[in-house]
């Protein structure tokens, strides 16, 4: 099914995201690395995973994953080129991630698919949030501070902060009104995810 990109299909998917709470960002180095990790993040409650495209062959774990498990999301992250965009969107992702604003990835995608665009500047981040979902990158950079500055001055703004998070700080971002949390290895370190991911979401900020 194609991902519906009129006005109410992008509230559906900004909905989505914030319903995720957990996305995990899987930089693995092989593609089956990665559709054993989507599985493992999957079996354990979440309902998106982001691939990304400095995987070897990550086309074919996408389309691995996609066949698995046809009810939940999965997007390919790390995408900085048309090329990209185009086999992402060729794939069957349900999303695309640029950590920075690529002209060329809007452009290649023409709204078929939803993009999270990312940014660290405060203008980055609201141009991106236009569209739907931004990504604050690197989030570890400003820290939660930050983002509660950004959210001061644009407070329906749809912000996923993502890159060098612990899964034990995830409660203390969603507080600050982030709209999901991008995890990546810490994520996948752990030995019971299902235990890991409770008690990072119950833990008060």
């Amino acid at each position: 099914m194609a991902p519906d990109t009129t006005a109410e299909g992008v509230t559906a998917f900004v909905d989505q995201v914030s319903r995720a709470r957990i996305i995990p960002v899987l930089r693995t180095q092989s593609a089956d690395e990665a559709v054993k990790a989507a599985g493992r993040c999957f079996d354990a409650g979440l309902t998106m995973v982001e691939l990304t495209a400095t995987t070897t062959d990550w086309p074919l774990a996408l389309q691995q994953v996609r066949k698995d498990h046809p009810d939940r999301l999965v997007g390919v992250g790390t995408v900085l080129d048309e090329a990209a965009a185009r086999r992402a969107n060729d794939a069957g992702a349900d999303f695309v991630v640029s950590p920075c604003p690529v002209p060329s990835v809007r452009g290649a995608l023409k709204g078929q698919i939803p993009l999270i665009e990312g940014g660290l500047t405060v203008g980055e981040i609201l141009a991106a949030a236009q569209h739907g979902v931004a990504k604050l990158f690197p989030a570890h950079v400003g820290g939660v501070r930050y983002l509660r500055s950004i959210l001061a001055i644009a407070p329906n703004s749809r912000i996923v902060p993502t890159g060098g998070i612990p899964l034990a700080d995830v409660s203390q971002w969603l507080a600050a009104g982030a709209s999901a949390v991008g995890v990546g290895r810490d994520l996948l370190e752990v030995g019971d995810m299902v235990a890991a991911i409770r008690q990072a979401l119950e833990t008060p900020p």
